[in-house]
């Protein structure tokens, strides 16, 4: 989409897929907020695409951080990401706990306080009240109130991607949580840029219709940061630049 712009006067900061790596968070943050000082701005946005939790070491650190302050100036914007839908739908319900266990929420248990040896996670009920005891109220409410898409401009910020060809107000959550191959391989005009987490890529993946700014921080250290403004595009990150 040629010409895709945010309003005047506005700079967005979209962070991607940040799976308990606090430190990495940390880092970035710093590097927004000297990226933002003294720019003459009318608002400071802060989009984050989700999947704050699992795989990494400080899940509940982050949960805290984001669920207690933005940054000083800004303003922000949470967005559902897939691991936090398997997180709350464990705690709902505690048949999805082997499935969440191999996809990262050993971690996130751990974070919580959650001890174990791995014979438990055959009892899935034992440690969803464990877990269920050591999550602070508020992560609860954080948690079950992100929402799952947000427009600004001429950009749409989503967790995973849309269906393609079906208009935003018919989109599944299952899509916007979890969709991959339809979405990533299509070359079809959304009517927005849609700004995507979710699939890993060494380097932000720059489309005419998308762009993908997970690179997986996980594991490579690397938490990538699209920068919005006007017209023009840019990119912040922690981590090597190769």
């Amino acid at each position: 989409m040629a010409g895709a712009s945010v309003p005047s006067g506005f700079r967005v900061y979209a962070i991607g897929d940040i799976h308990g790596r606090l430190d990495l968070l940390n880092r970035l943050h710093q590097m927004i907020l000297d990226d933002a000082q003294g720019a003459a701005l009318d608002a400071r946005i802060l989009v984050y695409l989700g999947d704050y939790v699992d795989r990494g070491p400080e899940s509940a650190g982050v949960i805290d951080l984001l669920s207690q302050q933005t940054l000083p100036g800004f303003s922000a914007i949470h967005l559902m990401g897939n691991h936090e839908d398997f997180m709350l739908s464990f705690l709902d319900d505690n048949s999805s706990g082997s499935g969440w266990f191999a996809n990262g929420g050993v971690a996130t248990m751990r974070s919580y306080g959650v001890d174990f040896d791995y014979g438990e996670l055959l009892e899935p009920d034992r440690l969803q009240d464990r877990l269920s005891r050591r999550v602070p109220s508020q992560h609860l409410e954080f948690l079950r109130g992100l929402p799952l898409s947000r427009v600004i401009g001429d950009y749409l910020f989503v967790h995973a991607g849309i269906r393609p060809g079906l208009a935003m107000e018919l989109q599944s959550p299952a899509d916007l949580l979890w969709i991959r191959g339809d979405f990533l391989n299509s070359a079809m005009e959304h009517g927005k840029i849609v700004v995507h987490g979710h699939t890993i890529t060494d380097h932000p993946d720059v489309r005419p219709n998308r762009i993908g700014i997970d690179t997986g921080a996980f594991a490579t250290g690397r938490l990538t940061c699209l920068v919005l403004e006007g017209g023009s595009r840019r990119f912040l990150h922690t981590g090597a630049a190769d």
